[in-house]
């Protein structure tokens, strides 16, 4: 079975071919610029930012795999084939590293560690009480899928008090659920620590604007792992100069790599990471995508199928 791979640039197909070998040696790895590959032999292809085009060749294809959590960068493509499963990145490895990366981000925020690292650049000795402990520090999780769910586990055994905001009622042991537009005043008011992991969907693209923002407590804080489409820039940068929001830690960016003079990488509020909350090894991903195709062989079904009817 041959699998195309496009993601981490030509170095990284070994380790590719390596991984895949040791999860599933039917599989025929090949890169994504190989010349000597027929489009019509491709049955899979495991990709981050397909080429326009590439993809409605592959006449054999028979599912998608994004290389993420997310399939933003797959959907983009107008050419993107609809009529195949499309599979977003999971399996446990990435379900616990965004968790770890929840918890990172809300200590981050908690002990305000950017003010430690802006006085370490400067060689300053800049001593600082902070004034709550995570029991005091309400951490309001947008989005309660299983990345979801497993950072308010994690949360919830640092004695933060944790709730969520979804679609649906969602049963977390220890955390209070709110629903739909009617549930979200209440939510906003009482969330310390909002943290955004909701998929890409019409509705939630620039859902953290000014408004939202403004029904959170003064000095409140955000964490966006989500989508950098979820949060209007230039709003949260005016809530954070206003001291409204004290603080963010944003992985994910309306442009990415975010842009060299973009104000965000300068905020002294503000900590930014590359895109890197839930990103997996890559023989952990390997793992995941061989059960996944080995499932999808047999006739079975595979996990995190995108429904473009849903938005995720």
């Amino acid at each position: 079975m041959l699998l195309l791979v496009k993601s981490g640039g030509e170095k990284a197909l070994p380790e590719w071919q390596s991984c895949f070998k040791a999860a599933d040696p039917r599989l025929d790895v090949r890169s994504w610029t190989d010349p000597a590959v027929r489009a019509e032999d491709v049955r899979y292809v495991l990709v981050w930012e397909p080429d326009a085009g590439r993809l409605s060749q592959m006449s054999g294809l028979k599912a998608v795999f994004s290389a993420g959590a997310g399939v933003d960068h797959v959907t983009a493509v107008a050419d993107w084939p609809r009529h195949l499963p499309l599979v977003r990145m999971g399996g446990d490895e990435t379900v616990q590293r965004m968790g770890e990366y929840i918890v990172w981000s809300c200590l981050s925020l908690l002990r305000e560690t950017r003010h430690f690292a802006l006085a370490q650049a400067e060689s300053r000795w800049a001593h600082k009480m902070t004034p709550a402990s995570a029991p005091r520090r309400r951490v309001g999780i947008m989005g309660l899928g299983n990345l979801g769910a497993a950072a308010a586990t994690m949360l919830r055994a640092l004695n933060f008090p944790v709730q969520g905001w979804a679609r649906s009622p969602k049963d977390i042991p220890g955390v209070r659920s709110f629903v739909g537009a009617e549930g979200l005043p209440e939510f906003l008011a009482t969330t310390d620590i909002l943290v955004c992991l909701l998929p890409s969907t019409p509705e939630t693209a620039g859902l953290i604007d000014s408004r939202l923002l403004a029904q959170l407590p003064p000095g409140a804080q955000l964490v966006n792992a989500g989508r950098g489409q979820h949060v209007v820039e230039a709003d949260l940068i005016a809530a954070l100069d206003s001291g409204h929001i004290a603080g963010a830690v944003l992985d994910v960016f309306v442009q990415e790599p975010l842009p060299a003079e973009n104000p965000l990488w300068r905020h002294p509020a503000v900590t930014v990471t590359p895109h890197v909350a839930s990103m997996a090894n890559r023989q952990d991903r390997a793992i995941y995508v061989a059960a996944a195709i080995a499932a999808h062989e047999a006739g079975l079904p595979m996990p995190n199928v995108y429904d473009p009817e849903r938005g995720y």
